[in-house]
């Protein structure tokens, strides 16, 4: 119990309002509708509705504004839901492990990756990790670096593994896990650019491919272009890594991509590689943790896995 209080403190929940109460409050918040809360909760629609206003008469504060498809936060709702999520993910991941009374081969991991901390490190990491561990179930949380830093922020994962760059609290620590490098590539119709060693200023003439503003990762390459003398502009802007390699393979225009990701499609002759006469930035795969350790038996389990398997190398390796 002491361990409850202490998260309540940390998350700044007062514990002289009933917790059911900021459960509810934290699934209506979590779907955006009063119908879905109910649903989840086994409840019903009025009695969700009454709770929540005696919450936001409690707190002095409104919480939600009612829409004609829902409900959305207000400022305070905001402010209230990043520490009622951290709490209700500590609380429920507490009860799961004390329910399933796991031993260090069981349990649940919630992991946050990026497509690209997928392919390059998770998949053959989590491959190994269910050979020896077939009873801990792995749940991946697949979105980009920004939606995954806050899901860990509100509590909801035990990890998070992103690609660099990226900003998040010092609080966390992180650790990094593999160094890669992008390559820059393009369509079959650029089979012209692969003669010869090229420098950024010529390539400009051609259409580029990236993520797109706002994305630490557009921030890199715009900074990387300057410093050799050239302006990034993209003319197809990408939401997520995983779009990259689908428009330059239909020729939508060059752009960078993880090496190991791109080397297939070059083996098959879909894509080309274009050399430079510049390296490209040195990227990291980052695991952030709370403390250096998951949040459960099963996640410190699978913490020490991946730390070995960085020392180590992968079994057989």
């Amino acid at each position: 119990m002491d361990n409850v209080y202490r998260i309540c403190y940390r998350y700044k929940i007062d514990m002289d309002i009933n917790f059911e109460y900021y459960k509810i409050f934290y699934f209506a918040a979590k779907y955006g509708s009063i119908t879905k809360a109910a649903a989840v909760l086994g409840s019903n629609q009025p009695n969700v509705t009454r709770v929540i206003r005696q919450l936001e008469s409690q707190l002095g504060k409104r919480l939600f504004i009612r829409e004609p498809r829902g409900i959305r936060l207000t400022g305070d709702g905001e402010r209230l839901y990043i520490h009622a999520a951290a709490a209700c993910g500590h609380l429920f991941k507490a009860q799961e492990e004390l329910g399933d009374a796991s031993p260090e081969g069981s349990g649940t991991i919630d992991i946050g990756a990026t497509e690209t901390a997928l392919h390059l490190l998770l998949l053959s990491a989590m491959h190994d990790f269910r050979i020896s561990y077939p009873d801990i179930r792995i749940r991946v949380h697949n979105h980009s670096t920004p939606d995954i830093l806050k899901s860990f922020a509100s509590g909801e994962l035990d990890f998070a593994v992103v690609t660099s760059p990226f900003e998040t609290a010092k609080a966390y620590r992180c650790e990094n896990m593999h160094d890669f490098r992008d390559i820059l590539v393009g369509g079959t119709q650029y089979r012209h650019l692969c003669s010869r060693r090229s420098p950024l200023k010529e390539l400009l003439a051609y259409p580029w491919v990236g993520l797109g503003r706002g994305t630490a990762t557009y921030d890199l390459y715009r900074d990387f272009f300057a410093a050799h003398g050239a302006e990034l502009e993209l003319d197809m802007e990408a939401a997520t890594s995983d779009l990259l390699l689908p428009l330059i393979r239909h020729n939508f225009g060059i752009g960078f991509v993880p090496e190991r990701l791109a080397q297939p499609l070059i083996s098959k002759k879909i894509l080309i590689q274009i050399p430079l006469d510049c390296e490209t930035p040195l990227r990291s795969i980052k695991l952030l943790s709370e403390n250096g350790h998951g949040k459960s038996r099963a996640a410190d389990t699978f913490y020490r896995y991946l730390k070995c398997r960085e020392r180590c190398g992968p079994p057989d390796a």
